[in-house]
Parts: C-alpha cells; sequence; structure tokens
C-alpha cells in the first residue's frame, strides 16, 4: 500500500445516490404509516440511530431490512422490486473509500477477526455518526462539507462488518484516556459511551480498557490493528499523522500480535471494563 492520502473519497460509481433515494421513500412510508424511528427500529432489529443514519443515506439499507420494510410498511411490493440494484451497489461498496484505505477496508470486510488497540481516538468502527462527525469537523487543514459527509457516510458503512453471520471474532482495546476525552461535547460523548457499552455485550465481542493508572505498559506507541480475512494469513494495520501502512511481513505481524496480547493481559477484564463504562456514564 501506498503511503498517500487523497483528500476526498473515490465514490464515481454513483451507489451513494441510490441509498440516499431509497432512505427517503423509506423514512416517507414509516411515516405514513405513523411509526417512529424508535418503533420501526424494534421491528426491524435495529436502534433509532441506525435507523436515522439509513433513512439519510450515510448507512446502506440491506436487502433483509428492505425486505421487512416493504411488509411493515406496506410498500407493495416497491422496495423489493430494487433489491437487485442493492445488492449489485453493496458489491461496489468497498470502492466508497478513500484509494488509500481501500486495500484494507477490502480485507476487513472479509475479516473472521479482528483485534484493535486504541491510544487517541475511538475506532472507526465503533463511533457513532455524531462522533464521527465532530472528529472530521475537527481535522486541520479543515475539510469542506461534502468530504465531511463523504467520510462520515463511509466510516458508518464499515460497521456492517457487525451484521455479518457468522460474525468476526472481535476484541478492542481502548486506552481509558479515550474514554475520557469528550470529542464533540457532551451529548455526543455520552451516546459514544453508551455505543462501546452496547458493542461490548455482543456475544462476539470483547471490549478492553487499559487503565491510565498503570505503572507498565508494553506499547507506548501509536495504536494499530491485526485481522485475519477470511482464508488469508493475519496482518496489521497503523495510520501514523494520516500516513496508512498495511503490515503484511509475518514476523512483524507476530510481534505485534504477541504485544496484542500482553495488553489485552495488562487491561482490565471485560466485565470490568464495562462496569468502568458505565459507571462514566452515571458521572456524566
Amino acid at each position: 500500500m501506498s503511503e498517500r492520502r487523497p483528500d476526498t473519497p473515490a465514490e464515481a460509481d454513483g451507489t451513494a445516490g441510490l441509498f440516499v433515494a431509497l432512505g427517503k421513500m423509506v423514512k416517507l412510508l414509516r411515516e405514513r404509516k405513523g411509526l417512529t424511528q424508535k418503533e420501526f427500529g424494534e421491528l426491524v432489529g435495529y436502534g433509532p440511530d441506525a435507523v436515522s443514519a439509513m433513512e439519510r443515506g450515510v448507512r446502506t439499507l440491506r436487502p433483509e431490512v428492505l425486505l421487512k420494510a416493504d411488509e411493515l410498511l406496506d410498500a407493495g411490493g416497491l422496495l423489493k422490486e430494487v433489491l437487485p440494484e442493492v445488492e449489485q451497489a453493496m458489491a461496489k461498496s468497498r470502492t466508497r473509500h478513500p484509494e488509500w484505505y481501500r486495500d484494507y477496508a477490502g480485507l476487513e470486510a472479509d475479516a473472521v477477526s479482528l483485534y484493535d488497540y486504541s491510544t487517541m481516538g475511538v475506532l472507526g468502527l465503533l463511533q457513532t455518526e455524531d462522533y464521527a462527525r465532530a472528529v472530521f469537523t475537527q481535522r486541520h487543514p479543515p475539510l469542506d462539507e461534502e468530504t465531511i459527509e463523504k467520510r462520515v457516510a463511509d466510516r458508518l458503512s464499515r460497521q456492517q462488518l457487525f451484521e455479518k453471520w457468522p460474525p468476526p471474532e472481535c476484541s478492542f482495546v481502548i486506552e481509558q484516556a479515550v474514554l475520557e476525552r469528550p470529542i464533540g461535547g457532551r451529548s455526543v460523548h455520552v451516546g459514544q459511551l453508551k455505543r462501546l457499552l452496547q458493542v461490548g455485550r455482543m456475544r462476539n465481542v470483547q471490549l478492553q480498557v487499559m487503565p491510565t493508572g498503570r505503572h507498565e505498559h508494553p506499547c507506548l506507541d501509536n495504536g494499530f490493528t491485526l485481522l485475519t480475512p477470511k482464508g488469508r494469513e493475519q496482518v496489521s494495520y497503523m495510520e501514523s499523522q494520516g500516513y496508512p501502512r498495511l503490515v503484511t511481513d509475518r514476523e512483524e505481524v507476530r510481534i505485534l500480535a504477541a504485544r496484542y496480547g500482553i495488553i489485552r493481559a495488562q487491561a482490565l477484564n471485560p466485565y470490568e471494563s464495562l462496569d468502568l463504562i458505565e459507571k462514566m456514564l452515571e458521572e456524566r
């Protein structure tokens, strides 16, 4: 992977327009039915934030959601009719990401296991829409509004990883300082902590917090991700000041995997970690 970073995502296939249009249709049908986003979400198995993102086209409306929505919202087959186009657009979804990121995005989408150590901010896979928007809005030099919205949409699209079956094995270790940093303000911070609790309770996820008070630490460097794509060897990914690096050398990956094992051992266990996040929420 070349270490360069264009300013705008490459999205020349027009898939975003399809999902924006579908989102508007679903919103109109839902409102005609008299359902709130929360009520509709409970019927299709998603939270109100996810429904909101789908209706605005920043999150993919998956085929199974469209099938349920067609019946629940009395669409008369209108939403079912576009399923072939939706499946085709989903197959192209990897091109939504910036050129420099696509190699990794493809590997991530096929991952059977994913381990991440976060030191400065919440991992994109775990971010709420508001947190992601705050991150991109605060970036310097500033990004224009269109680029911000595209990058938020790209980031949220990656979270479909959690909807795969069978789900990938996931482990996340987050520095306590990351959880204490109120990116976006109080309401955004609270929403992000709630999202971490939600993800941390998934059966395929172990979420751990590395306490700030630890006297010893095996990795006082930037964070990194370890992932194993289906049928392939484990690789690692990291960024430094906007420059990406995909590590495929077996020995380098082995060292990072061993380091990650020590990090997990020194962090709070998953139950203690979720308790800590709950206490942080109570204090806010």
